[in-house]
């Protein structure tokens, strides 16, 4: 098995390479406004430095978001064109799923919350009863209005630190990381566990939009 998983649902530019047993390697850049322009040198980089070419990969893995619309894209995209490339499967996974599992490192076991940037003053987040089960869907609310309701949990990630009037016990990782996703679909697949379609999780509409009640002007 050798699973190259790709994030960018958030604004880490996150990819790895993975065995099946260990991450073999890992290349991570923090930059919301590159995406597109990191990603690949990114995937070229955890090849050359694993010493493998891009036809030994026999699994794809992806976060498939909550995340803005433009950088999720860039991902999904990337990782579907992979897999059909080379002919392997593309397995989907929750960006905050992969954010729960590498929490284990800080030590937390359960239950707490995974909150991500949402931006607009909002964070997307989710309930954990542990590193490896999620209890509620993603969802996309102002701190404010689930502060009360998440009172005493630990909240993982990027979101939190931004809001710790709201969410005080903070916690890390910060970003997500493409080894720790990869990991978890490396737990998911030897247990034949589902997997999602390698489709964006936006939990929000567009920004733009078709204008209503616009004029057709036609020729005469």
């Amino acid at each position: 098995m050798l699973l190259l998983a790709v994030d960018t649902a958030t604004p880490a530019v996150t990819v790895a390479l993975h065995d099946g047993e260990s991450v073999v390697a890992e290349a991570h850049q923090v930059d919301a406004r590159r995406h597109g322009e990191l990603l690949l040198p990114s995937v070229d980089k955890v090849l050359t430095e694993a010493g493998l070419k891009l036809d030994a990969v026999t699994g794809v893995v992806v976060g498939v978001g909550p995340g803005p619309y433009t950088g999720l894209r860039v991902g999904l995209v990337t990782a579907s064109t992979f897999a059909s490339v080379l002919g392997v499967p593309v397995h989907g996974l929750c960006t905050l799923d992969g954010l729960a599992y590498a929490a284990r490192d800080t030590g937390i076991e359960g239950p707490f919350v995974v909150a991500t940037d949402a931006r607009r003053k909002e964070v997307y987040w989710a309930r954990y009863e542990d590193p490896r089960t999620r209890v509620t869907e993603p969802a996309v609310d102002r701190p404010a209005d689930i502060a009360e309701q998440l009172a005493g949990l630990p909240v993982v990630g990027a979101g939190a630190l931004l809001y710790p009037d709201h969410f005080p016990d903070a916690r890390g990782p910060e970003h997500q990381s493409a080894g720790a996703l990869a990991a978890l679909a490396a737990e998911r697949l030897a247990a034949g566990a589902e997997f999602l379609p390698p489709t964006p999780l936006y939990l929000r509409r567009p920004d733009a939009q078709v204008p209503k009640n616009y004029k057709v002007v036609t020729p005469q």
